[in-house]
């Protein structure tokens, strides 16, 4: 299974598992580490737990290596890690504190400005 694949498995099973504002970012042109980072907010601690159980299970039942997964016992911000695709597993102030997309967001804004030869930095 491909990445893109990989993630789009991740996203269908969270929104099965009704986890909440859910982004799917391409990271590939900006990093070597992985592919694709899932971010998604669970109600609780009990529904990021939960989500992270199920993208295990269905990354497994589809024959898929997992890495390995942070944070379970806590369960503010659970990340799992599939190789090409991370997720991460985040109750709502967590995910507003460490504004995970804005972070990406502005690494691609800061990609293009350099290309274009006209940074604001």
């Amino acid at each position: 299974m491909n990445s893109k694949n990989l993630s789009q498995l991740v996203v269908a099973t969270l929104d099965d598992m009704k986890g909440q504002s859910i982004s799917c970012i391409n990271v590939s042109k900006l990093t070597s580490i992985t592919d694709y980072m899932v971010i998604v907010t669970g109600t609780s601690s009990t529904h990021c737990k939960a989500l992270a159980d199920f993208v295990l299970k269905s990354v497994k039942d589809a024959g898929q290596k997992v890495n390995g997964m942070e944070g379970r016992l806590q369960s503010e911000w659970v990340l799992v890690d599939l190789g090409d695709v991370v997720v991460h597993v985040m109750v709502a102030p967590m995910r507003a504190l460490y504004n995970l997309e804005e972070l990406w967001n502005f690494s691609t804004s800061a990609e293009k400005e350099a290309e274009s030869g006209n940074p604001e930095f």
